[in-house]
């Protein structure tokens, strides 16, 4: 081999540095890809189901994958989840801040389901519990920062049961009223409207899994 001439590919070093870099740049990109699908409501791995959804181990073995819920909805509220859910692909879920679920009174979804994976026994939309509404970001809340949004309240379709606005003294400024919205999970659906309704870039309101409430006593 002439020495004079160099040779047009990449050196040893220059090999072993870029295996070295290429899976750490596969898994930052991964990483990436998988945080599209992620909010603030997923971080205990949360699904926000269809209406009349049972409880989720059970609705994934109940779930045929068949669609027809998403069919039924005249929103096209609910969609097919795809690789990102795991075993949930195929499944149907609901992403609020794109289009929540519009509380139909003949609940469509429902009466579409042919495996009982929604509850065919619910009737009356303000006995749905999809999950339940929080504010996750007091301090970018602008009607909690003391400005007049309450977009959120005045969205709610159960406006003064699920969301009412409390007025409190601005200790702030001394002077003025915050109107601040206040969620009651009691009656909260989970709908997620909220969530969409939220006029920041990021909604500072998100649909969570409902925590079970804490009874003083066992009941047996």
């Amino acid at each position: 081999m002439n020495p004079d001439i160099s040779h047009p590919g990449i050196s040893r070093r220059q090999f072993l540095k870029g295996s070295a870099i290429t899976p750490l740049a596969l898994l930052l990109a991964g990483s990436g890809i998988a945080a599209v699908y992620l909010r603030p409501a997923d971080a205990g791995g949360f699904t926000l189901r269809p209406p009349g959804a049972i409880a989720e181990k059970r609705f994934l073995a109940a779930c045929v994958k068949c669609g027809k819920c998403a069919q039924a909805c005249p929103y096209t509220s609910i969609k097919m989840a795809g690789g990102e859910a795991g075993v949930g692909i195929g499944t149907p879920v609901i992403i609020p801040r794109d289009m929540p679920c519009y509380l139909c009174s003949d609940l469509p979804c429902v009466k579409a389901c042919p495996s009982g994976a929604l509850d065919k026994k619910l009737e009356d939309i303000e006995k749905i519990r999809m999950g339940t509404a929080v504010i996750i970001d007091r301090e970018s809340c602008l009607s909690i920062r003391g400005l007049r949004c309450e977009v959120c309240y005045r969205q709610c379709p159960l406006i003064d049961k699920a969301i009412t606005i409390e007025p409190r003294h601005n200790t702030r400024t001394g002077e003025h009223t915050i109107m601040e919205p206040v969620v009651h999970k009691e009656k909260c659906v989970g709908c997620g409207i909220c969530e969409k309704s939220c006029v920041l870039p990021q909604s500072v309101i998100v649909v969570q899994r409902t925590v079970a409430i804490q009874k003083d006593s066992y009941e047996f």
